[in-house]
């Protein structure tokens, strides 16, 4: 019944069928490409979490605080215990990040508007402070991060984690659609559009949103995790400055709300956007990046998922 279930929801027919697709286009393409698509799927499993406070109204701007912990869960298993394997660094990252995200749970919960996003952005900041400035940590220099083993098998090329990352990205995806069609997902746009009813209809809003909290912040830990096997190295400035944060939440705006999979979508958008933007421009990239999201906003509010969304296939698949 419930693989039934699964297979009647046409978003997770698609995202399965895409994740496949883009498994088997992995072996065919040059590294540069390959590297550039997991760094911009593990990315796209941070901005996942994103969308979980978004759809709830809320918006992050420290985020890279758990981007960075996974990160650094990974670096620091290796250099004190020497585990390498995939599936360890994985479970320890998401662990470390959702515990952490459940203790300054209860205190963002009761925050909201400007005020979640700046108090969210100054717990990135402490964390950021404390790793530039501790020579335990890596100081600004960071740890490398040697290539990740599969079960004790290791792998010649990097092909193995790439379809680790989309296997990731497939469960998540899933898990969250599955959660946003439960009640508790759909208390997600109820607590946006109004909290006080939410609380009539006997439901805690800073439980709810306690709640939501944890699982965007466990996705981001899970996101740095990967990304930290991906590129090899961390260090304060690419897993954890304010800058992270921003990036995901111009991924964010650049996706669009609309799916579990725009996420995705938005952030291999993005890896693919900046690197040739730097090779066409490298003094003026940031001009092209940051016009694209301008575009983005005047243009597509709803983001790159709304162009999919008026597909003429797709559309005829929504009628049935």
């Amino acid at each position: 019944m419930i693989i039934k279930a699964l297979s009647a929801d046409r978003t997770i027919s698609w995202v399965v069928a895409s994740f496949a697709i883009l498994a088997i286009v992995g072996l065919m393409v040059p590294n540069w490409v390959l590297n550039g698509t997991m760094f911009g799927l593990a990315r796209g499993l941070a901005v996942l979490g994103l969308l979980v406070l978004w759809r709830t109204g809320l918006v992050s701007f420290g985020h890279a605080l758990y981007f960075g912990l996974g990160a650094y869960a990974v670096a620091l298993l290796e250099k004190y215990t020497g585990v390498s394997d995939v599936f360890v660094r994985l479970a320890v990252a998401l662990a470390t990040a959702a515990a952490v995200g459940f203790m300054l749970g209860f205190v963002l919960r009761n925050h909201r508007g400007i005020f979640f996003a700046m108090l969210s952005l100054a717990f990135s900041m402490v964390l950021y402070g404390v790793l530039i400035k501790s020579e335990a940590l890596g100081s600004t220099d960071g740890f490398s991060v040697s290539q990740t083993t599969i079960l004790g098998w290791q792998p010649e090329t990097k092909y193995p984690l790439f379809l680790t990352i989309i296997l990731t990205g497939v469960v998540a995806a899933v898990g969250m659609q599955i959660y946003f069609r439960s009640a508790l997902g759909h208390l997600t746009t109820a607590v946006r559009d109004n909290e006080i009813r939410v609380e009539y209809l006997g439901y805690s809003v800073a439980q709810a949103i306690h709640i939501k909290y944890v699982l965007s912040a466990a996705l981001t830990g899970a996101a740095g995790g990967l990304f930290a096997m991906a590129l090899g190295q961390v260090d304060p400035d690419s897993m954890v400055n304010w800058t992270v944060s921003g990036e995901l939440v111009f991924i964010s705006i650049l996706s669009g709300p609309g799916s579990v999979a725009a996420p995705f979508i938005g952030a291999v958008a993005f890896e693919f956007l900046r690197t040739f933007a730097f090779e066409l421009a490298p003094h003026a990239w940031q001009l092209i990046v940051g016009g694209t999201l301008l575009g983005i906003i005047l243009f597509l509010p709803r983001g790159l998922w709304s162009l999919i969304e008026r597909l003429p296939m797709r559309q005829e698949r929504d009628r049935e």
